[in-house]
């Protein structure tokens, strides 16, 4: 049986809208666009930013057969860029049943960023008063 935990003040995690445009492009194409996306931090771990499906390229990408367990958030699926090549594999994952402590992240997905070519942020510019 696996282990479910709740995220805590030993084991924290939050997750917020991230205020930045997010691009990830694979072998100089942009799979993923986005003004949603959203930013987890978990405990010790570098941030992670998770990008809503509706905002990649999921035509670019192919279930990977790899699966992972997070006691914190669930049962993990990857998908692989094959036009990345060998360096893409594995290239993204998501959590497409994660717990309640972490439902928003249902339909997102969040990127390994030395199997990509950037993930770049972009501040959304707001209108200028005069």
């Amino acid at each position: 049986m696996k282990t479910v935990k709740l995220p805590s003040a030993e084991h924290p995690i939050t997750i917020d809208k991230n205020p930045n445009n997010v691009v990830v492009s694979v072998s100089g194409k942009v799979v993923a666009n986005s003004m949603r996306t959203l930013i987890l931090r978990e405990a010790k771990y570098p941030p992670v930013l998770y990008i809503p499906r509706a905002d990649v390229d999921m035509a670019a990408f192919e279930r990977s057969a790899d699966t992972t367990y997070c006691p914190y958030k669930g049962d993990c699926n990857y998908f692989s860029v094959p036009a990345g090549g060998e360096r893409s594999k594995d290239a993204a994952w998501a959590y497409e049943a994660p717990f309640e402590a972490v439902a928003v992240i249902r339909d997102h997905l969040a990127f390994y960023p030395d199997r990509l070519d950037a993930i770049v942020e972009t501040p959304v510019q707001g209108t200028m008063q005069s």
